[in-house]
């Protein structure tokens, strides 16, 4: 019995032995790879095509290779920009390799197509240098800066001290200069009287063309590139018409100054003529749905929604954000998204989902005093409306010649899908709502 128990014991040992044997060469093994697999961008291909482990991912081994060893130094990288933006442009940094970040806190900006996107820093520290620089083409996941966890930020240098000394040295320079330059005019003296520029000046037939140092140039930004290329689109592709009409906008600025302090009370937002507008397109739109299709191939889509797109001006550029379900609304929540819309667009931050889709499109140049204009088609919309400023003219009503605020109205529509019947239908459906308001509430 003491026989079997001794042997027992020492089969487990010799297992026991075998296990640490393995697992040393394992770790043997382990240090051998690591030693093979050398850390840098160059080895990466290698690394995924031969040096697979059995449950480790090809992105998890990449990933491993550019990781610092202590975990100090994390990367910003460029965002996700949104389904149909694949690149943007490296505007401007809003810091510099050693300043302080914190949690979430911008320090570059991308411009793309439709909006400014921020690359925010992934956790607080110092920046220690930046990896793309500005007007670079980025896409989303490419490294801009290394941000260390752990380091102080830069303090002021010792600039001022190592300036002053080289500063020093150019006055000596420049008191030898002129000594050298005081004898070679009395050393060549036929130079001082040759006054050849005096033919080579341009001809009287030749133009005098301002000089090139009073002109600058800059590189377009992407958004103006983007509505550069999206207007030309329009031209090329719509058979564009335009059809005009005009509104006395008497009865409207009446019930809007009659209701202007009780609406401001109840609804806490001012009442615009952008509302009534949008109200009238609405009912247009509804009775003219041929206005709220567009062609796709050789199909008409139809669409049973309304879902407005408003123009607006800001110093980057034309953007038209969409009131959603514009149909659904009354005047007060036209007016609250109108303005939420208009805030973000001067600030810069609308998303690109605020700015996607849209059925018709209404621009309002009467606000920078417009009296006519021909709008262009918004793609791949169909038709856009352009309002324009109020003047006061004088009209014929009830055969008496009477000044009244009057404002021109202008349909641009694509004239491949609607003809001058329904657009003209569409245009006298919003002169008549708007010269009578009334019509929206009994809705005729």
């Amino acid at each position: 019995m003491a026989s079997r128990i001794a042997s027992r014991l020492l089969r487990r040992s010799n297992a026991t032995l075998g296990l640490i044997r393995s697992y040393s060469h394992a770790r043997n093994y382990s240090s051998q790879l690591s030693a093979l697999i050398p850390i840098g961008s160059q080895s990466s291909k290698l690394t995924r095509r031969r040096y697979y482990l059995p449950n480790a991912s090809p992105y998890q081994l990449w990933s491993r290779s550019f990781a610092s060893d202590n975990g100090d130094q994390v990367e910003a990288v460029v965002p996700f920009m949104g389904e149909s933006v694949t690149d943007g442009t490296l505007a401007n940094f809003l810091k510099k390799p050693g300043d302080r970040v914190e949690a979430d806190e911008p320090i570059a900006q991308i411009e793309t197509d439709k909006v400014t996107i921020d690359v925010a820093s992934p956790e607080a520290g110092v920046i220690e240098k930046f990896i793309a620089s500005e007007g670079d083409t980025v896409t989303p996941g490419t490294k801009v800066a290394i941000i260390s966890k752990s380091a102080a930020p830069a303090e002021t240098h010792v600039a001022p001290s190592e300036d002053s000394t080289p500063k020093e040295t150019p006055p000596k320079a420049e008191e030898t200069k002129p000594k050298v330059e005081e004898k070679s005019p009395k050393a060549e003296p036929p130079k001082m009287q040759a006054p050849k520029p005096l033919p080579s000046k341009t001809s009287p037939t030749e133009p005098q063309l301002p000089p090139k140092e009073r002109e600058r140039r800059v590189p377009m930004p992407r958004l103006r590139k983007r509505i550069a290329n999206r207007l030309k689109d329009s031209q090329n592709t719509f058979a564009m018409l335009t059809t005009f009409n005009e509104v006395d906008m008497t009865n409207l600025m009446k019930l809007r100054s009659d209701y202007k302090d009780e609406f401001v009370t109840k609804h806490g937002v001012k009442l615009g003529l952008m509302s009534c507008f949008v109200k009238a397109a609405v009912t247009a739109l509804q009775n003219q749905p041929i206005v709220n299709a567009v062609i796709d191939g050789d199909d008409i889509i139809y669409r049973d929604y309304v879902d407005i797109s408003v123009a607006v001006g800001t110093s980057k550029g034309l953007v038209v954000p969409v009131i959603r379900d514009a149909d659904n609304m009354n005047f007060a929540d036209i007016e609250k998204g109108i303005n939420a819309l208009a805030k973000k667009a001067t600030e810069g931050a609308l998303s690109i989902d605020e700015m996607a889709g849209g059925t018709f499109t209404i621009s309002n140049g009467g606000v920078y005093g417009s009296l006519i204009s021909t709008p262009i088609i918004n793609p791949p919309q169909s038709a856009i409306l352009g309002m324009h400023s109020i003047v006061q003219r004088p009209v014929v009503v009830d055969g008496n010649i009477l000044a009244r605020p009057m404002m021109y109205l202008a349909l641009t529509y694509d004239h491949r899908l609607i003809d001058g019947r329904e657009a003209v239908y569409f245009l006298r459906r919003i002169k008549d709502v708007v010269e009578d308001p009334r019509r929206l509430l009994l809705d005729i």
